[in-house]
């Protein structure tokens, strides 16, 4: 398995993307004091004393970005869970010949409210088809969508779609008596609900694709027919085994995942038969 050159400890991340291979998101690795006393890196401590430091080093970028567009994304394009998405609801006006101005206006004070609140929020009023302007946003992943027109005007309700699932639906603006509704919170509550269900879905595929498996017979006839996915298994750490499975069905160790180390004990390797020493993840991997 992995470890940074004269680490300690190496951590990572690894992500399953939707066809069931591993990608590693990031990795944090404890030094220890190897490099400080290497390099000669002190400090002094409470006691005035000097110790060589202890050191970490880690990697979250962008392969950490390319996790989340691959687990999440589809054949339309970008899928940004709300959190992180830079925009997280565009607004469209629908505006025709005559009477617009009231459409552009109920948008704008739109727009406002929902900054105020803390919304990310974008008014698209470029002179543009309004299907145009869907496919636009919907390419960039853009996880709210609403739509204002002369008829969502009169009833107080804005027409909106989500991007995760594409599901529409009205969703109540302003009251009978054309003050607005708590709009912020709605709106919010779409977020965290899409926030949610996009978690859920991937958490569910994570989980449909990771495989207890006992023997390695077992892995390599689903490599053989694509069933990609984690395959958990005992494992007796040699790296020379490592290798030939590698070489065998380009299958790789992606991690001891921490929370399964346990049930290691009185197990046999899936590879070797002997004593297992970790519990291990193997999958294909980018």
């Amino acid at each position: 398995i992995e470890r940074f050159a004269g680490a300690l400890e190496t951590y990572t991340i690894e992500a399953m993307m939707q066809n069931g291979w591993a990608l590693q998101a990031g990795t944090s690795h404890f030094l220890g004091q190897n490099f400080a006393k290497a390099f000669d890196v002190q400090y002094s401590t409470e006691n005035e004393e000097r110790e060589h430091v202890w050191a970490t080093s880690w990697g979250v970028s962008t392969r950490l970005l390319g996790a989340l567009i691959m687990t999440h994304s589809d054949d339309n394009g970008l899928v940004l869970p709300p959190k992180v998405a830079p925009v997280q609801v565009v607004l469209i006006p629908i505006v025709k010949a005559s009477g617009g101005e009231e459409v552009v206006q109920c948008v704008e004070n739109l727009a406002q409210k929902l900054r105020e609140g803390g919304i990310r929020v974008h008014v698209d009023d470029r002179p543009l088809r309004p299907g145009n302007k869907y496919y636009h946003w919907e390419r960039r992943g853009v996880p709210f969508r609403m739509e204002i027109g002369q008829r969502d005007l009169k009833k107080g309700t804005a027409f909106c779609a989500r991007r995760n699932n594409g599901a529409k639906s009205p969703l109540q603006i302003k009251n009978e008596d054309g003050s607005w509704t708590d709009v912020v919170s709605l709106v919010n509550e779409e977020l965290e609900s899409i926030q949610r269900d996009m978690l859920d879905a991937a958490t569910e595929r994570r989980d449909e694709k990771t495989f207890r498996l006992s023997s390695y017979n077992e892995m390599k006839e689903k490599l053989s027919k694509e069933e990609y996915g984690f395959f958990l298994v005992p494992w007796a750490a040699d790296d020379d085994n490592e290798e030939k499975i590698k070489a065998d069905c380009k299958a790789t160790i992606r991690c001891y995942p921490l929370e399964f180390q346990k049930e290691a004990e009185g197990k046999n390797c899936f590879y070797s038969g002997k004593p297992a020493t970790h519990m291990a993840i193997f999958a294909r991997a980018y």
